[in-house]
């Protein structure tokens, strides 16, 4: 269930509710008691976990780095070709 934030616009507190998303009642601000809340659009704690995503791949990309790599990259080469294309491959006896 997500968390809203809200904010009254009777008396400025700033809140947050942890409600259901099917859940449309408004809530009540816990400092004054008035139902004249707006929902604020805030930053989410969204973080992905598991195989396949990495902590580099967001987020700040000035920060250093907590582990190095130790690899090389990968340095593609195309094999040469041989023999000629007169003989098809195949060796000529002379």
């Amino acid at each position: 269930m997500p968390t809203y934030e809200y904010k009254c616009n009777a008396c400025g507190n700033t809140f947050e509710v942890f409600k259901s998303i099917k859940d449309e009642t408004v809530p009540d601000c816990p400092e004054c008691g008035s139902n004249d809340v707006t929902r604020l659009i805030s930053a989410t704690s969204f973080i992905l976990k598991g195989s396949g995503w990495y902590m580099t791949d967001y987020g700040n990309k000035h920060s250093p780095s907590t582990s190095k790599s130790t690899s090389k990259p990968v340095e593609h080469t195309t094999p040469e070709k041989t023999g000629s294309t007169k003989d098809n491959g195949k060796e000529s006896k002379d």
